[in-house]
């Protein structure tokens, strides 16, 4: 499965709702999510500064966690950007495929 970071901020009304429930709750709530969608939620921590919640997770296609998401950003309790992460060796992979690019003016 694909690793996912999932960078969450916020709203007011997501504030009110974690000041009620408090973390663990929420983390629970997130675990919960991304086995609905055919995931698992690997870590979460809380933040403050960039991001009030940092979240990785796996999940076995785009498409689940697009729909993640999407029906996490839809609850206007939260803004998040989701963010593929990959491997050493996809990345070692990725070096050894040939692009046909030229730089403009070279």
């Amino acid at each position: 499965m694909a690793k996912y970071l999932l960078k969450v901020h916020y709203t007011a009304q997501g504030a009110q709702g974690l000041l009620k429930d408090g973390g663990t709750k929420r983390r629970a709530m997130a675990e919960a999510a991304a086995r609905a969608v055919g995931g698992a939620m690997e870590c979460f921590y809380f933040s403050f500064g960039d991001a009030d919640a940092y979240v990785i997770g796996e999940f076995p296609d785009h498409a689940s966690a697009a729909a993640l998401s999407v029906t996490i950003a839809a609850s206007g309790a939260v803004t998040l950007e989701t963010t593929p992460l990959f491997t050493v060796e996809e990345m070692d992979a990725a070096c050894k495929k040939q692009v046909g690019y030229r730089a403009p003016g070279a």
